[in-house]
């Protein structure tokens, strides 16, 4: 008998030509990329003031500072002490090294060395040419005073400067030892689950490529300025391409593997595999896409920043999934799962459940079956109890000098600075006032329990600035040199004056913040909004903290309602993205509950980001209706051919392993963020890694099919399927239990047409 068209293979050459062709595009284009991962800090920056609004505070003064101090540099401190009482030759020596300081390039006029009122330490102000090499220009610092420094003399190099340098070296690590550690995971992993050499290769291919593709274009977009790439923007965008990539891979690779057992040969198993995988995939990464976009809503550019590089990521992890992986398989077919070939893609799950049942997943199907309402009020209970954890989480900022875990000369210089001097001193308070006002802003100033000293900007001065007091309602300005010479005058830019008022607290401690809020505050009440205006360092971060906690509180509701509306697309239902929404809710509460209880108790952090709980969000609820939709998209495609109650068990046994696989692949490429020293990756590691495994062995696997199970077809409200339940006729069983909630289909037209021809010939009992 003569095979139908349809049913006619291509020929060899498009079998073969189409997926060569695939293969060879990607290797091109990784080939390209590739190189660039050796570029990325040549269009990254990771000074925190460039990423608030314009509209901030902060912001406005920093724009203008260099009207009063000159070009644009970021501060640094060079502190020495002594544990005794610096001698003059010591002091000579010191001012021998300020003078080297200077020669080298990237560094502006150093102060002279100001000695601290005890005698035992001496500090220099060195400006750094912020478009400079910051990190390279501190170490050459640090270099050449280690070698210069007497014996007897310690010396670091901290302030502003040297924070920014400690926080690059931090982030160095992410081009190399990140992506070893979270390749070399997920390889191990993918060898346990297929137990085959040749897979994991092709799967972790099509995740770095992926990678590759998607720097290339990030590159090229923060080379043109559309976009901003820090350190942060840089290991998220890496760790989130190579988890998400190897998550959609798995999810072809299960498909490919049923075609494979049920003895399709490799074009056709190719076709049903990429059908079957397509959609679910793909509304998986429009669901990822959609959270993350949600991001340009924020007020922070870095956060802003995250939302279009992270979708570049996650879109090209779709379509390598979708191309580059089905080219390779078919190349490859079966061979690629050597030596354990795949026998059979028939589901192993029988229709009556009360008789024994073979596999992990038809064992658990069964259990989810016998025990649905226990499970799934058990499971929430428990989520919930762990969601009160949250009350102890302190996510409202943590000091500078906290960013970077383990050893941090910049902390140390920082201590070492508040011992002897103003704890404030190199990182000080900029007040922009009008030049008619000097006066009174110098008595606001004066009030402040947090202000040390007070002086004025000026380009008069060898120091670049002069002292600043009030007497009979005037300023007077401190003169520099002999008694009776002249002060300079502070420098005057349209009408206004820079003040500059060194704090008594550490510049990236609470209290300097609260000494901050104080000052504003009282200006706005003796003069209104819009006359003087607070920056520095410690405003940078104060502004920074209240915008995140502004962005979460925006950002995550409208998440929520994003991703609700396409899960009720991709389901053609109502109740069960509002369930599915509840559960993915829960589990992140339970997972940031945890967290806060071993930041505090396990690890002893000094605290959270604002930003923490929103890029934990982010990740948990956009990655975790990932299985979400790998669960219930196949649920509901088993639930048209066999029922409600079945179909749940059915897509439970199907989409196990591959969801579990999944799960413990992202939990951990995200652990691998551990590995680079900064306080925030380190958190976000955790809180993603827990919450992913929380999410793929108790919600997905227990917590949504129980309660599926339990609520049956009506999950399905408001679309047909919830009134008429699909189940061929006869299908039911004596001591089952998922018994036919109708016998009428609502399957594809041929199913239900099938159905009405059994039913007409069958004659009547």
């Amino acid at each position: 008998m003569t095979s139908s068209r349809a049913d006619r293979l291509p020929t060899r050459w498009v079998r073969i030509g189409i997926p060569v062709v695939l293969v060879l595009i990607w290797l091109v284009g990784g080939s390209v990329g590739g190189p660039y991962f050796g570029k990325v800090d040549e269009v990254a920056t990771n000074d925190q003031s460039s990423f608030l609004p314009a509209s901030a505070e902060a912001t406005q003064v920093q724009e203008r500072l260099g009207e009063f101090l000159g070009d644009d540099t970021i501060p640094a401190v060079v502190v020495f002490a002594s544990d005794r009482k610096l001698d003059d030759a010591q002091l000579a020596d010191l001012t021998g090294i300020a003078d080297q300081i200077a020669k080298l390039p990237g560094v502006g006029e150093v102060s002279p060395p100001i000695a601290s009122e005890d005698g035992e330490a001496v500090q220099l102000f060195v400006p750094i040419d912020a478009d400079g090499e910051v990190r390279e220009i501190v170490e050459d610092i640090r270099s050449l005073v280690q070698e210069e420094v007497a014996a007897g003399v310690d010396a670091w190099v901290t302030g502003p400067a040297g924070f920014t340098a400690d926080l690059v070296k931090g982030f160095l690590g992410i081009d190399g030892l990140l992506l070893i550690v979270a390749l070399a995971a997920v390889f191990v992993i993918l060898i346990v689950v297929y137990r085959s050499p040749l897979l994991p290769v092709l799967v972790l291919l099509t995740s770095t490529f992926a990678l590759c593709v998607a720097l290339l274009t990030v590159w090229w977009l923060a080379k043109a300025g559309i976009v901003v790439l820090n350190g942060q923007v840089q290991g998220i965008l890496f760790i989130l391409v190579i988890g998400a990539a190897t998550d959609y891979a798995l999810l072809y690779v299960a498909r490919f593997r049923e075609a494979i057992g049920a003895g399709l040969p490799r074009w056709p198993a190719t076709k049903a595999a990429w059908k079957g995988a397509f959609e679910p995939i793909l509304a998986s990464g429009g669901t990822v896409i959609a959270g993350l976009l949600c991001l340009l809503l924020s007020d922070l550019a870095s956060n802003r920043a995250l939302g279009p590089i992270a979708s570049i990521g996650i879109a090209f992890s779709v379509l390598s999934a979708l191309t580059f992986l089905p080219a390779l398989l078919a190349l490859f077919g079966r061979v690629a799962f050597w030596p354990f070939i795949p026998k059979s893609g028939a589901i192993d799950l029988p229709d009556d459940l009360t008789q024994p049942v073979r596999g992990v997943w038809a064992r658990q199907a069964r259990f989810v079956a016998r025990h649905a309402r226990a499970t799934w009020i058990i499971c929430t209970v428990v989520l919930l109890a762990a969601s009160v954890g949250v009350l102890q989480l302190k996510a409202d900022g943590v000091p500078s000098s906290d960013l970077v875990l383990g050893a941090s000369e910049a902390r140390d210089g920082q201590d070492a600075l508040a011992e002897h001097f103003p704890a404030g001193s190199g990182s000080p308070a900029y007040v922009i006032v009008p030049e008619a006002r000097v006066a009174e802003a110098v008595d606001v100033l004066t009030r402040a329990e947090g202000i040390d000293s007070i002086a004025a900007a000026s380009a008069d001065s060898a120091a670049g600035q002069v002292g600043v007091t009030v007497e009979d309602g005037e300023p007077v300005y401190a003169a520099a040199g002999p008694p009776g010479a002249a002060a300079p005058a502070p420098t005057v830019s349209e009408g206004d004056v820079l003040l500059i008022a060194t704090l008594a607290d550490e510049a990236d401690s609470l209290q300097a913040e609260e000494t901050i809020r104080e000052i504003r505050a009282d200006f706005a009440e003796a003069w209104g909004a819009d006359v003087a205006f607070v920056g520095g360092t410690t405003a940078v971060d104060l502004d920074t903290n209240d915008t995140s906690i502004r962005d979460r509180t925006v950002i995550i509701p409208v998440i929520l309602v994003v991703i609700m509306l396409i899960l009720m697309l991709l389901l053609r239902a109502v109740l069960a993205p509002v369930l599915l929404i509840l559960s993915v809710i829960v589990s992140f509460g339970a997972a940031l509950g945890v967290s806060a209880l071993v930041f505090d108790h396990l690890f002893q952090f000094p605290g959270a980001d604002p930003a923490v709980p929103l890029y934990g969000f982010v990740f948990l609820v956009a990655l975790g209706v990932d299985y979400n939709i790998f669960l219930m998209s196949r649920v509901r495609e088993e639930s048209l051919g066999h029922g409600t109650r079945p179909g749940i068990l059915r897509g439970l046994v199907a989409t196990g392993g591959v969801i579990t696989s999944a799960g413990l692949v992202l939990a951990a490429t995200f652990a691998a963020l551990g590995v680079i020293p900064i306080l925030f990756l380190a958190q976000i590691a955790f809180i993603v890694a827990f919450g992913v495994l929380l999410d793929t062995f108790v919600v997905r696997s227990l917590l949504v099919p129980a309660i599926s199970y339990d609520i049956g077809r009506a999950i399905w409200w408001p679309s047909r399927l919830s009134r008429v339940d699909a189940r061929p006729a006869g299908k039911a069983e004596p001591g089952a239990l998922d018994a036919p909630e109708s016998d009428v289909a609502v399957a594809p037209t041929a199913t239900r047409r099938s159905l009405r021809r059994q039913r007409e010939q069958t004659p009547e009992s």
